[in-house]
């Protein structure tokens, strides 16, 4: 099955949640963004963002959690009813990464993908350039991230 096939051009799908702890934020930064508002409570009152806060690359990273698990029992469901899933393979790049506002500790994100486009690659017979939006908005709906990324398909 061809992902065109299956989904609409413009169709959202909510991929599931992630919770943005004061812990996951600390260990998340004490690795990849050691920044004060990412790694001390009490310091980042007084910086810019009044508050312990996510590294953007934090919600990125808890995005693609979010899909794996999705894709993998979205592929199980899938199976289950006899269709064959799509076959994704790895993602090109993305662009137009966007990290609209900061997400606190405490804060629940729930993500989605919306499914644009679908084109055949020339270079390689078989498989297509699938181009999706990967949105995060936390519970009252305000957007957090936003980024547009490609993925392989292979038929």
């Amino acid at each position: 099955m061809i992902m065109a096939e299956r989904y609409a051009s413009g169709e959202k799908t909510e991929i599931g949640s992630y919770l943005f702890t004061a812990e996951r934020i600390v260990r998340f930064a004490e690795r990849f963004d050691p920044q004060l508002f990412h790694m001390d409570a009490e310091a980042a009152k007084a910086t810019l963002f009044g508050g312990l806060c996510a590294s953007g690359w934090h919600t990125c990273a808890a995005w693609m959690k979010t899909f794996v698990a999705y894709w993998s029992a979205e592929c199980a469901r899938l199976t289950g009813e006899g269709i064959k899933p799509p076959k994704l393979g790895p993602s090109p790049g993305f662009q137009k990464l966007q990290w609209l506002r900061p997400v606190f500790a405490g804060e629940e994100v729930t993500y989605s993908v919306t499914f644009l486009s679908s084109r055949p690659l020339a270079s390689h017979p078989g498989r297509r350039l699938n181009t999706i939006v990967c949105e995060g908005a936390i519970a009252d709906g305000a957007p957090v991230i936003r980024f547009e990324s490609t993925v392989i398909e292979f038929e």
